[in-house]
């Protein structure tokens, strides 16, 4: 296990499968954790069991940028310093219909409301959190930001709407601002399941064996490497959890399960006044 000892992260979507997941494994790592779900009973549990000199509990809506700040605020007041980020709070298709995996959702099922309400959690949650974030991050000239994102066969897949759009909206914007922090010690990626995981956004109406689903606690390797010091240069990277091999050193584990965010060989050739854009 990777020693994190002193290092302070914030999970968002903390209460849930892969939230579970993880803070279980950083705090075993002996990172101290914000523990942050918008169910704040879960996010309490959670952090009970972890222990009070390991964990902290807040309470926090990604979809509101003040919730962001006081959820921030919280971790940071209380450990003196904030190290890392996971965005991994979203919504699943499950609150349209259950039985969205066998039959896919259509365009009248989708109201105005749960749209916007897509967005402003799996897209624009991310982009609050690391806004309330980034003052810690650039007084100390050091962080590690992590998007759970999704596979691009979901971001395409008929029906998967708006859960698709919304991660490749976040995965677009993750290399955006990679580029953007590239040399500043702010390092920006992506790790993904891979596949189906083994959590509640999953249902049973999916009719899946679930012990043929990805396990959330998969998610764990490649963030506890972009987390450690040899990490430190890697960013723009997104990582899919299910081909990290754990026989292997970190760098090949990285090196086999990695590729750009974003797919940026597909804007290679852009049609640009002078060739091309600066950056």
């Amino acid at each position: 296990m990777t020693d994190l000892t002193g290092r302070v992260v914030l999970v968002t979507g903390a209460a849930g499968g892969i939230g579970q997941a993880l803070c279980r494994a950083f705090a075993a790592a002996g990172m101290r954790v914000g523990v942050c779900d918008v169910n704040s009973a879960g996010a309490e549990r959670l952090a009970a069991e972890l222990g009070a000199d390991r964990a902290i509990a807040v309470e926090g809506d990604v979809a509101d940028p003040a919730s962001c700040e006081r959820a921030v605020a919280a971790v940071a007041g209380r450990y003196g310093a904030l190290h890392a980020l996971v965005n991994n709070a979203g919504l699943g298709m499950g609150i349209i219909r259950q039985d969205h995996m066998t039959k896919p959702v259509e365009i009248d099922e989708v109201s105005v409301e749960v749209w916007h309400r897509f967005i402003d959690t799996n897209l624009s949650g991310a982009f609050h959190m690391v806004k309330a974030a980034m003052p810690h991050f650039r007084a100390a000239r050091s962080g590690r930001i992590i998007n759970v994102t999704t596979s691009m066969f979901t971001m395409l897949r008929q029906g998967f709407y708006p859960y698709g759009v919304a991660k490749a909206g976040l995965e677009a914007w993750t290399a955006s601002l990679a580029g953007e922090l590239d040399g500043s010690g702010i390092t920006v990626n992506v790790v993904v399941p891979g596949g189906p995981t083994d959590t509640p956004m999953v249902p049973p109406e999916s009719g899946y064996d679930r012990a043929a689903l990805i396990r959330p606690a998969q998610m764990v390797p490649p963030m506890l490497y972009l987390f450690s010091d040899r990490a430190v240069g890697v960013t723009g990277r997104r990582f899919v959890a299910a081909h990290w091999d754990p026989e292997l050193s970190e760098e090949q584990a990285a090196y086999r399960a990695g590729a750009p965010a974003g797919w940026p060989d597909l804007a290679r050739s852009p049609v640009w006044p002078g060739g091309r854009p600066a950056r």
